[in-house]
């Protein structure tokens, strides 16, 4: 096939060639494992910066998910916990996960009932934006839950 598209048809490899040199073209084979192989005449560096151009572009449009942390203690005060609550919807919003992580420190891991709670409830107040990715669960002296935010029915 040459640069405008039309069929060439089986050409032997030589006036394959040949053709290319005539144009100032290159032959690039476009389908090696097709049986006879297939070959295209274009300007290949012309269509090397067509192909980063569009990876360009596309790295562009698309949009890097980080994960954000909030934590937490299990014996949180009403106004902290609102702030806390209003981070995350703030990252949600942003379109980043949202880790939400209780820290226990010395005796406080008796209270992981109140702490899975907590995160349960957290994850109610936000369910409009987002979706359990990972329910509440104990590693080590740390309950974390994570959220991800839900994607709008345009995407």
């Amino acid at each position: 096939m040459d640069n405008e598209g039309n069929q060439l048809g089986i050409v032997p490899t030589k006036e394959a060639l040949r053709i290319a040199e005539d144009r100032q073209l290159d032959l690039v084979e476009v389908a090696p494992q097709a049986k006879p192989p297939v070959c295209r005449l274009m300007d290949y560096g012309k269509y090397k910066y067509e192909q980063s151009k569009k990876e360009k572009e596309a790295r562009k449009r698309q949009h890097i998910i980080n994960v954000k942390e909030v934590k937490l203690r299990p014996n949180i005060e009403e106004h902290d916990y609102q702030v806390k609550m209003k981070n995350a919807r703030r990252f949600l919003k942003g379109g980043d996960k949202v880790k939400a992580t209780i820290m226990f420190r010395g005796r406080e891991i008796v209270y992981a009932p109140k702490g899975q709670e907590l995160l349960k409830r957290m994850a109610n107040e936000l369910s409009e934006l987002c979706t359990i990715e990972r329910p509440p669960k104990v590693e080590g002296r740390n309950m974390v839950m994570i959220l991800a935010p839900k994607m709008d029915k345009q995407n």
